[in-house]
């Protein structure tokens, strides 16, 4: 629905920002969009804050508008009125809770209750896996240091572990093929839709 998609990040962002700006009470302002917001040029680079913008499909594309968004509004209003802005960028995360289609560790786990092989879409793909309290302990940090210091941590942010840590889908796959004790996975033949196949970030800022 990519109607609806551009809507929801890009107009939807723009106006939560305007209300902020209205607001007499907002005193930081962390705007979480995603590492789908760089132009993925499917190269073996992890990505900076500065890197390009951009997007193959919707989803991604209406993402790095939203961070085009949060720019011009941290330049235009919020620093006269200095309240701090940032954005973050946090990788795929995994955790309790996520039982949502055509996510990994959801359909890894549906498939082995009912001792069937797990279906993998882009065997090779990597992507900055973390479990998703890493990512939600630094919006919360950012906000706080946004509140006490706005001029100096007004900026985008990339969140993720560090690239030693960075899987394929595959190792991920048979990683919990291990802790489970058993199970199978087979690839799928035809991918419906595109699919980034590498994508990592560089967290040194």
């Amino acid at each position: 629905n990519p109607l609806m998609t551009y809507e929801t990040n890009v107009i939807g962002t723009a106006n939560i920002l305007q209300a902020a700006f209205e607001s007499s009470t907002i005193k930081a302002i962390v705007n979480i969009t995603t590492d789908k917001c760089y132009e993925n040029r499917e190269i073996d680079i992890a990505y900076k804050e500065n890197d390009p913008m951009g997007g193959f499909d919707p989803y991604s594309s209406s993402k790095g508008c939203a961070e085009l968004v949060t720019s011009a509004y941290r330049e235009s209003f919020f620093k006269q009125k200095n309240i701090g802005i940032a954005s973050a960028r946090a990788g795929n995360v995994i955790g309790g809770g996520d039982w949502a289609e055509d996510r990994l560790i959801p359909d890894i786990l549906r498939a082995f209750k009912l001792n069937k092989p797990v279906i993998i879409r882009n065997p090779k793909a990597t992507r900055p896996w973390q479990h998703v309290l890493e990512p939600i302990f630094s919006y919360l940090k950012i906000g706080l240091l946004l509140s006490k210091n706005p001029e100096k941590y007004s900026l985008a942010l990339n969140i993720g572990p560090s690239t030693d840590d960075i899987l394929t889908v595959e190792e991920l796959v048979q990683k919990a093929i291990k802790v489970w004790g058993k199970g199978s996975y087979t690839v799928q033949d035809t991918v419906q839709h595109h699919e980034a196949k590498l994508l990592q970030l560089d967290i040194s800022l």
